[in-house]
């Protein structure tokens, strides 16, 4: 019973993140949020020649990435010192939960960026705390954890599908006669809101991401009690990860260090120009079923897991992250050269789970095998400051300002050129670990890796 307890808590964890973050990047655009100016308050301060990279989208984008470095440097930690975990839980999600709810109403730029700036200091602290629960629940982490954290998957999953129906022109069906409700059913989600009707209604994946949080605000306070952790003597300091740092001397942990900031560039660079691709006239993805489309991704991801293991065993680690890294170069050049097959567009959404499964996953059990065991949880934020952070944070930069600004002629976007750029950013990344990357046959901690 705990078990499934925790495994709703996954559910709903990522539920949130899933259901906004695919459809931000068209929904700022329908604003007027500039993707080549900063704000007024902020634009006096820049050179007229970077004033690009603190644009009003970039800012906005880039909250949830500055969330995920301050919180990996501050507050995660602060929460597990001084709060019981559900409790921390109960109320992140109570507060960030009426912020996402007010995004959905507010359209003046300042008050946007201070919401979603609430929102995502309080909600990034949250993915490690329910990790902290989770495993302060278990008995058998290593039996347990894989299916329990599973639950976020599907939970991403399903914030696809309420947009099925939302993102339908009810006006247009209601005005057709009734033929049954099979029949009148599927012409129903066959006809999506089109232009400003369809961005006006992407207000709402705000408002059911709010909602989600809300529920997990009250469901936390059905979670098993999770003290807060008091510091011991002789436990590593609370500034660990500046040790992590000398790790960089070792070329192997450096070269995949900087591969993870390549990675997580292309990786977010799918979530900013996927969803308004998949929508344009040469794809003819409907609106209401660009965020399934796109979680078939997720779908691809929990089967992968499933193998990840034998993969490892059969190919190793240099290989199984080469085939990760080149996902995402095969899917960004189907995106450049055959946008008119909506089919094969939609079917290379498979390796969305495969790039994540085989390059960001694999990274994380390789830190766990190589990397001394008192810097573990260090290492592991060391590279999430590149896969949550810093990568996010360099493409929410960019991508905006080269999507809108450098690839669109006469409001027609040249996705051919645009996707060019993350597919050779991944080609890049397959030829630094092919040269580059070769752990040794012993860890750390001087212990052979199986």
């Amino acid at each position: 019973m705990v078990n499934f307890r925790l495994f709703v808590m996954m559910v709903l964890q990522f539920f949130i993140w899933g259901a906004w973050l695919p459809l931000i990047f068209g929904y700022l655009p329908s604003l007027k949020f500039a993707s080549d100016k900063a704000p007024d308050w902020l634009a006096g301060l820049l050179p007229d020649n970077i004033e690009w990279l603190f644009s009003q989208q970039s800012l906005i984008l880039n909250a949830f990435p500055l969330a995920a470095i301050v919180g990996m440097f501050f507050s995660n930690q602060f929460a597990d010192r001084n709060f019981a975990a559900e409790r921390f839980l109960a109320f992140s999600h109570f507060v960030s939960g009426l912020a996402l709810i007010a995004l959905g109403f507010v359209t003046d730029y300042n008050q946007f960026l201070a919401l979603m700036l609430v929102h995502c200091l309080l909600y990034v602290p949250t993915i490690s705390i329910t990790n902290s629960i989770a495993f302060a629940h278990m008995r058998d982490p290593q039996r347990e954890f894989g299916l329990i954290r599973m639950g976020g998957t599907i939970g991403w999953i399903l914030a696809a599908w309420p947009f099925v129906f939302i993102m339908v022109d009810w006006d247009a069906v209601s005005a057709r006669p009734s033929d049954g409700i099979v029949k009148w059913l599927a012409e129903a989600l066959g006809t999506s809101l089109t232009g400003d009707a369809a961005l006006k209604a992407t207000r709402f994946a705000f408002v059911v991401s709010g909602v989600a949080s809300l529920v997990l605000a009250a469901f936390s306070l059905m979670l098993p009690h999770t003290p807060a952790k008091k510091a011991v003597e002789g436990e590593v300091s609370r500034l660990a990860w500046f040790d992590a740092m000398k790790l960089l001397v070792h070329p192997y942990i450096l070269v995949l260090w900087i591969v993870a900031l390549i990675d997580s560039f292309v990786h977010n660079s799918y979530f900013a120009w996927t969803g308004e691709f998949l929508k344009s006239e040469q794809v003819g993805v409907a609106a209401n079923w660009v965020t399934p489309v796109m979680s078939i991704g997720q779908v691809a991801e929990i089967l992968t897991m499933f193998v990840l293991g034998s993969v490892l065993v059969r190919m190793g680690w240099k290989w199984t992250m080469i085939v990760g890294v080149l996902g995402h170069a095969a899917r960004f050049a189907v995106y450049a050269w055959f946008p008119e097959n909506q089919w094969m567009i939609i079917g290379i959404q498979v390796l969305h789970g495969i790039c994540y499964a085989f390059f960001f996953a694999t990274v994380y059990i390789f830190v766990d095998a190589y990397l001394p065991r008192e810097s573990r949880a260090s290492a592991q934020g060391l590279f999430n400051v590149m896969i949550l952070g810093l990568g996010a944070l360099l493409a929410y930069a960019i991508c905006p300002y080269l999507k809108d600004k450098v690839y669109t002629a006469g409001g027609v976007v040249d996705y051919k050129g645009l996707f060019q750029i993350p597919m050779y950013c991944s080609l890049a990344a397959a030829g630094l670990l092919l040269l580059l990357f070769w752990p040794p046959k012993e860890s750390l901690n001087e212990t052979p890796v199986q």
